[in-house]
């Protein structure tokens, strides 16, 4: 057995030793190591990997990561795993999705996959990047140990240089989805649990000096007439880079010192807007290195209880969204994503909740070209370990990838930093501290969290709203309350002094052959849920947006009554991502109303 070879070193401390983990738990793998990867050439890694499921953490115990490529005749000990033989699985996928017996599987999981090298450049740098793994990603080279990352749905980077051998090297990720209470999410939670290397794994070259970020913006000053850029370089302290945007006939050098620059310009760029989504080619060159990017300018506010966008009031009219596919689990394409987008404009939505969770980064992108706005978020979600420094630690890392990843989004312009969660000190301090970061990270967005109801008063109230922007309200009267006079009541009674964005309501309706004729779980009683919400929404001038619950059905392993069968069926549209709801007409007629009266009110002024 594995655990008396030389490789374990200790064979009673390979089996009963519960701290394995702790040497391969660095989290070395975080936001301060990604790179900036518009208009990077890169190899892509995606395919079939060997794979197995590792439940007790044997791989980890045994140090498989330290096998090498051998015979089975001509090993000397009995492997319990071979990473370099037998079955294999497509890189991205879930696990979940792929076989019946790992459908609820939650544990460790092990890729391996060869890199083939030619002559290695030493004047070159060469790295990995992961669109996402979902949870915890230990990564393995040749046998060494390079790091783990911590959130499933956030990107990272691992560098290899120094360590690839010409020729065969070989790439091992040991993936984990156990859900634990220090992390974010914890262990309670309304969506599946999909796991897996399930966005796009790459291998990209960069010359010594690269340039690590680049974020560009409108300054929020009002005048729509000066952009910013902020740049960081790695592998070289001083220096001077050229930005370029040949739509706006700017070219100037950027000084770097510090391994930092920074320059304002006068210009006035046509402003981005759903209406108008103008996007502006950008260069950015620093010795060797080259990066690009597609940049739409805006400036988006707060101005009492308004959300303002280039200086003028909007209503969000949205919808919220996961990631899942009956098909693909958590995975997703161009294809999956554009027909969510025109699903979105079926509806009359200028506004989307990426809920909940960072999704795949192509959304944000094809949100910008389409003239769509996005509300983002981290899992900062129902029952988390608010008092634990390290969860905090892993929830403002996550905020922070995300936040690099997407800050160039013209779309994006809500960072959310929670979801439901009760009002205590601890919940505060955390939440504050997400609010902050993000401000610090990105100044030229708005903040928003799912806050709380005072039920016993009927009206918002959370400590949270002072520290926020936006005011985001999950409310589901006509479902999980029944007394629709309440949500009136609370309409009354509040006064939040600041935009309340809808960010969740309506109620399940079941369609085809399970669905029940009327009553609870009934498409006509889904239908009827909308139409009163309507009726009082409409009443509350303070309410200057919403994303009901959700577009599609979705999975999620809670959910196990008659009719729901381990799906969330409180989607407008059916999980085949075809079928509509008479709900989604209600709301559409809603939102065209809207829409309406906005195109009126501009006319007149």
């Amino acid at each position: 057995m594995l655990e008396r070879s030389k490789l374990a070193e200790n064979a009673l401390q390979a089996l009963h030793d519960e701290d394995y983990d702790r040497p391969f738990n660095t989290q070395s793998l975080n936001h301060n190591g990604l790179i900036f990867m518009g208009g990077r050439a890169s190899e892509s890694l995606n395919g079939d990997w060997n794979f197995c499921v590792d439940l007790l953490d044997t791989g980890l115990r045994q140090k498989w990561f330290a096998l090498l490529p051998e015979a089975p005749e001509d090993r000397k000990e009995p492997w319990d795993y071979d990473p370099y033989m037998g079955e294999t699985v497509p890189v991205p996928s879930n696990w979940a999705m792929l076989k019946e017996k790992w459908y609820f599987f939650e544990g460790s999981a092990w890729y391996t996959r060869p890199l083939d090298v030619g002559n290695v450049d030493d004047e070159k740098r060469r790295f990995l990047h992961f669109g996402a793994a979902g949870y915890d990603c230990k990564i393995f080279l040749n046998g060494q140990f390079l790091g783990n990352h911590y959130g499933a749905s956030t990107p990272f980077c691992v560098e290899l240089t120094g360590l690839l051998q010409p020729g065969r090297n070989w790439l091992m990720a040991c993936v984990n989805n156990t859900r634990t209470r220090d992390r974010v999410p914890m262990r309670n939670t309304d969506w599946f649990n999909y796991g897996g290397l399930y966005r796009d794994v790459s291998l990209f070259e960069t010359p010594r000096a690269l340039i690590k970020d680049v974020f560009l913006y409108l300054l929020p000053d009002g005048t729509f007439s000066q952009i910013c850029a902020e740049i960081e370089i790695c592998g070289a302290s001083s220096g001077e880079a050229t930005l370029s945007i040949p739509g706006l006939s700017v070219e100037v050098s950027i000084p770097v010192s510090n391994g930092k620059g920074r320059v304002t310009l006068s210009v006035q760029p046509e402003l981005w807007s759903p209406d108008n989504p103008v996007l502006y080619d950008v260069e950015l060159a620093f010795g060797a290195d080259r990066v690009s990017d597609r940049v739409g300018f805006r400036q988006i506010e707060r101005a009492g209880t308004d959300i303002v966008l280039n200086g003028e009031p909007l209503f969000l009219r949205g919808i919220s969204v996961h990631e899942d596919d009956a098909e693909l689990g958590k995975v997703t394409n161009e294809a999956d994503l554009r027909r969510r987008f025109e699903h979105a404009r079926d509806l009359g939505c200028n506004y989307l909740r990426l809920a909940h969770y960072p999704h795949d980064d192509l959304a944000a992108r094809l949100a910008d070209e389409l003239g769509f706005l996005l509300w983002e978020e981290i899992p900062v979600y129902w029952a988390i370990d608010f008092a634990n420094p390290a969860t905090y630690l892993d929830a403002e890392n996550q905020l922070a990838e995300l936040i690099k990843r997407d800050r160039n989004r013209a779309s994006v312009i809500i960072w959310s930093v929670g979801n439901e969660n009760p009002d205590t000190d601890a919940r505060l301090e955390f939440m504050r501290g997400l609010a902050e970061t993000a401000r610090k990270l990105d100044p030229t967005r708005l903040t928003s969290a799912a806050c709380l109801v005072n039920h016993a008063a009927n009206r918002i109230e959370d400590r949270l709203a002072d520290h926020i922007d936006i005011i985001g309200l999950n409310e589901y009267y006509g479902w999980y309350e029944e007394n629709f006079d309440d949500l009136a009541a609370i309409g009354r009674n509040s006064d939040p002094g600041k935009p309340v964005v809808i960010s969740e309501t309506g109620a399940d309706g079941v369609i085809g052959e399970n669905g029940p004729p009327h009553g609870l779980f009934s498409e006509d009683y889904m239908a009827e849920v909308y139409r009163r919400q309507i009726a009082v929404l409409r009443e509350l001038d303070y309410v200057k947006g919403m994303s009901p619950w959700i577009l599609y059905d979705f999975r999620v392993e809670r959910r196990q009554n008659i009719f729901q069968n381990g799906y969330n069926h409180k989607g407008l549209i059916a999980a085949d991502k075809k079928t509509k709801k008479k709900a989604f007409h209600i709301l559409a007629d809603y939102y065209r109303e809207i829409a309406a009266a906005e195109k009126n009110a501009g006319m007149a002024s």
